[in-house]
């Protein structure tokens, strides 16, 4: 336990320490944001897939899609890495960063109010950002408070509170100069982390053939291609984190900041190495926890027979990783975690401050002001996310479907056809917006799963644009896109 809290405190100097470097070279918005634009390829990469795999994946989807789905969920790393890293990276990061240079845009709400002219559309989805990127904040809180839990023996408020108070510090210094520098740290971590766990797996679980043999006695559909819960969950559940990834803006941000066209190609082939190792890892190990978890064994796990899908992963790492390697998957989950959690307050605080407050409320505001309104924001935005986790509304997969399915739902048929096509206009774009975020909340408030609800969401958003821009006049389009 002592190692633990001095390998910890060790971790954390480190990392407030790259924060006061950060800070010593932010001097614009433009630094604090966008890191000055000028962001490297291996920089880039690790700093997408470290946003994208959090404690989100490690305790709440592992854990709740590996118990129920079995090998069945490695379905959805191949959709990861193919869709939401490589088919994000080849089709649309050079045009993101071309777009932002051309728009002269900073943020997807800017973006959108410059090509639909739109203002309207520029204040809905700033407010969608703020409103859904809380719950998402929020469930990375919740995973980490549970492994900390599980880990230290430390009461989860208290571990949601120091947390809380640790992403503020080194954030809220530095911004995305120093979430950069953190965040290749961190890949290191995980990369390094991921070995072990896997390792460590398939070693105590007597090798893959055994574990395989193992898992089909339970029930044979956990080794099949499609798992117990049936085709449409585990699709929904593939199109949710794969898709989504085209119009989340905390990840297309790191399109807005990368340096150039060659650093595109290099991050691809970086980014989507590194989603096949952590998600891969993930989704494995997750489809093991059967084996080596039960009520009788190990019964924080469960509650009346019954799997607690939020505590099943930290309760498997503890079982499974031996004592003295423990620390480095704890700071596995912990690495990923912060840079999400970065990732999501920077966004979350531009939307407010860059979006709607320069915006609409004072043009006029000096860059000076929007950095510190920025700094103000984004430790105002963790303390709601704590506060939202502190509360424990649903388990990490339905709070991420619901705060995943409405962004998306919300952002990518606006966005995705905005970048491809001259045909989509204004009207195309709100239609889509309302509709998707409309489709996605209706069927979560009506009982359906919030990973369905977000896939049904974001397929109404992708389809309405093409179909409502061929109702307005060609002229429409041709003006705004030359104006």
């Amino acid at each position: 336990m002592i190692v633990r809290i001095i390998v910890v405190s060790v971790y954390a100097l480190l990392i407030i320490s790259m924060g006061i470097l950060g800070m010593r070279k932010t001097r614009t918005f433009s630094d604090f944001f966008l890191g000055g634009g000028k962001i490297g390829p291996w920089m880039t990469a690790f700093t997408y897939g470290t946003a994208y795999f959090s404690a989100v994946l490690f305790i709440g989807f592992a854990g709740s899609i590996g118990w129920n789905f079995g090998y069945s969920g490695l379905w959805i790393t191949v959709g990861n890495t193919l869709i939401g890293v490589l088919g994000v990276w080849w089709l649309l990061g050079y045009r993101i960063k071309k777009m932002s240079i051309e728009y002269n845009v900073a943020t997807m709400s800017e973006f959108f109010e410059k090509r639909y002219d739109s203002k309207f559309l520029k204040a809905f989805s700033a407010i969608c950002i703020f409103i859904f990127m809380i719950p998402y904040s929020a469930a990375v809180f919740n995973g980490l408070s549970y492994l900390f839990q599980s880990n230290f023996g430390i009461d989860y408020t208290v571990a949601l509170t120091f947390m809380g108070l640790f992403t503020a510090i080194y954030l809220v210094m530095g911004g995305y100069k120093s979430m950069t520098m953190v965040d290749v740290f961190f890949g290191i971590i995980m990369i390094a982390g991921v070995i072990i766990l896997i390792a460590s797996t398939i070693r105590t679980g007597g090798g893959l053939s055994h574990m395989t043999a193992t898992l089909h006695q339970i029930h044979p559909r956990l080794t099949a291609s499609v798992g117990p819960p049936g085709l449409w969950p585990l699709i929904s559940l593939v199109v949710l984190t794969s898709v989504a990834p085209m119009a989340m803006p905390q990840l297309i941000q790191k399109f807005y900041a990368i340096k150039d066209k060659r650093s595109i190609h290099i991050g691809m082939i970086a980014s989507s190495g590194f989603a096949i190792l952590v998600s891969g890892t993930a989704y494995f190990t997750g489809a093991t926890t059967r084996l080596f978890l039960s009520p009788e064994t190990t019964p924080d796990a469960f509650s009346n027979g019954t799997p607690l899908v939020d505590s099943i992963m930290p309760v498997f790492l503890a079982t499974i990783i031996p004592e003295s390697l423990s620390i480095l998957i704890l700071l596995l989950i912990l690495s990923a975690s912060m840079s999400t959690l970065a990732a999501l307050i920077l966004i979350s605080s531009s939307a407010i401050a860059k979006d709607l407050y320069a915006g609409f409320i004072n043009p006029e505001v000096s860059d000076i002001t929007l950095t510190r309104l920025m700094r103000y924001l984004s430790a105002f935005f963790i303390v709601v996310s704590v506060i939202f986790a502190y509360f424990r509304f649903a388990t990490i997969v339905a709070i991420l479907g619901v705060s995943w399915g409405a962004i998306g739902s919300v952002f990518l048929g606006p966005f995705f056809w905005g970048l491809m096509s001259r045909k989509t206009n204004k009207y195309g774009a709100i239609a889509s917006a309302i509709l998707g975020l409309g489709t996605c909340l209706v069927l979560s408030f009506t009982g359906s799963p919030s990973p369905e609800a977000g896939t049904i969401g974001m397929i109404v958003s992708f389809v309405v644009p093409p179909i409502v821009s061929a109702l307005v006049p060609q002229k429409t389009v041709v003006s705004e896109l030359s104006s």
